[in-house]
């Protein structure tokens, strides 16, 4: 079976995920979690990432970006995934790979979207049954959001006051804390699978038109002949300079290519 395509376009919000090795619990000691946490900040300083929400979870990690400069994904996500790796490995006396080869990579609307995938994250180990609020998991952005840290801050807080309704810092964390709060009164905290196994979310319109420009990307690259929504290349590694990775949906999960009312 051939690989999923790796896509890139410019001047979107993303959302990450990228999981351990045949999702062993690689990540399952806190001082693990916190060494991704460094590299997070390093992208931001080197290359510009622009960081909106993460959580480092026992066995994955989600992030939320903006793409503000050419190549700044990509980088940002081969020094991350690179370094952390190689830190793991030396120190536990390991061999063999740390990270599935690609991570998946959503693009979401930035609109009222972006905040409901701010909230997804925030509510990942709530999901998996391991904490009640999520400011109990420390490797992750809530507690930053409402309580920023005077130094080597990582979510970019000035982008997060664009969202709808949100201008103030006083506005962001209540805003926050409110989604936060709605979410955990709900009864049903299933993983909405629009958020890692669709190429876009957003609004039918802004799904049409990433649809467009891939089709027209990949017309306009010479990839070998696919449907509309899935491009082929060939196989890559960290090693290399890469742009950033996209696993459009194939035929089994096609289902999944939703659009949030």
């Amino acid at each position: 079976m051939p690989r999923v395509n790796r896509v890139y376009l410019p001047g979107h919000a993303w959302h990450i995920t990228h999981r351990c090795h045949k999702q062993e619990f690689l990540l399952k000691f806190e001082r693990d979690r916190q060494r991704w946490l460094p590299w997070l900040f390093q992208a931001k300083k080197r290359y510009g990432l622009c960081v909106l929400n993460y959580i480092v979870t026992s066995n994955h990690i989600h992030l939320l970006v903006l793409d503000t400069q050419p190549d700044c994904l990509s980088r940002s996500m081969q020094l991350i995934a690179g370094r952390t790796a190689q830190e793991h490995n030396q120190r536990k006396h390991r061999k063999g790979a740390f990270w599935e080869d690609r991570y998946f990579a959503t693009i979401v609307e930035m609109d009222a979207h972006l905040a409901k995938c701010l909230i997804y994250i925030d509510m990942n180990m709530i999901r998996a049954g391991v904490v009640s609020h999520p400011s109990q998991w420390e490797a992750s952005g809530y507690n930053e959001i409402q309580h920023p840290a005077h130094r080597y801050r990582i979510i970019d807080r000035f982008m997060l006051k664009r969202l709808p309704g949100i201008n103030t810092e006083e506005s962001l964390k209540e805003s926050h804390n409110e989604w936060v709060h709605t979410e955990l009164q709900k009864d049903d905290w299933q993983r909405p699978p629009l958020w890692s196994q669709s190429f876009a979310v957003g609004r039918d319109v802004f799904v049409a038109e990433v649809r467009k420009q891939l089709a027209i990307r990949s017309e306009n690259e010479g990839g070998d002949q696919a449907s509309d929504n899935e491009t082929k290349e060939a196989c890559t590694s960290y090693k290399v300079d890469l742009p950033i990775e996209m696993r459009l949906l194939t035929d089994k999960n096609d289902d999944y290519v939703n659009i949030i009312s």
